[in-house]
């Protein structure tokens, strides 16, 4: 009975705390927005799990694919970009056919595409993350720090995406417009975009 109690006065103290207005009622966007966006991320596999999130969220809500994203985790491997990298027709096939995540073809082979340009990344820079961290980051490669006072005030793209999204499709990325690449800056920590009456809010 405890248990239950402590349960439940941790999930009210979680509906009544101040943050961004996107994260609305629902607990699962809610835990998203407390834990894991806006943190700073370094770890290779996780940048390219995202990544391909990020693509796959394309013309839907990021809560479709927050709900399907441990769906896709075990269609793709748990985003294990060497693997991904060697699907070939009949792993397409199996994809297309899997309710659990989104079944564009598109987005699918942008995956596997993605997938091999990852890994050349990884060769030429050592890791991904000095690639995206110190070309795209704040100075120093430490996050971009903003002082949004609603949501409205945050920006689709700026400056920073736009050149990331012109750089990863030189190098043969899809699905990498500079909205999505500005999503996935906000997603991974690159930049601090909760707004300043957000309880997570840092400077």
């Amino acid at each position: 009975m405890k248990k239950k109690s402590t349960i439940l006065q941790a999930s009210s103290i979680q509906q009544q705390v101040s943050r961004c207005a996107w994260a609305g009622n629902d607990l699962l966007y809610q835990k998203y927005h407390d834990e894991e966006w806006g943190v700073p991320v370094h770890d290779d596999r996780k940048l390219f799990e995202m990544l391909i999130l990020e693509g796959a969220q394309a013309g839907l809500s990021w809560i479709t694919i927050l709900r399907k994203r441990e769906n896709y985790r075990k269609a793709f491997n748990n985003f294990d970009a060497k693997k991904i990298a060697k699907y070939d027709s009949e792993k397409v096939k199996t994809l297309l056919q899997n309710e659990g995540i989104v079944r564009n073809k598109l987005k699918i082979a942008a995956a596997i595409q993605n997938a091999k340009c990852f890994l050349e990344m990884q060769k030429e820079f050592g890791s991904f993350d000095k690639y995206i961290w110190s070309r795209f980051g704040g100075i120093g490669g430490k996050p971009i720090v903003n002082k949004w006072k609603s949501l409205k005030e945050i920006p689709p793209r700026t400056e920073q995406s736009d050149a990331m999204s012109k750089d990863l499709k030189k190098r043969g990325f899809k699905f990498v417009g500079s909205t999505i690449c500005y999503a996935f800056m906000q997603a991974v920590g690159m930049v601090n975009d909760h707004t300043t009456d957000c309880y997570t809010y840092r400077t």
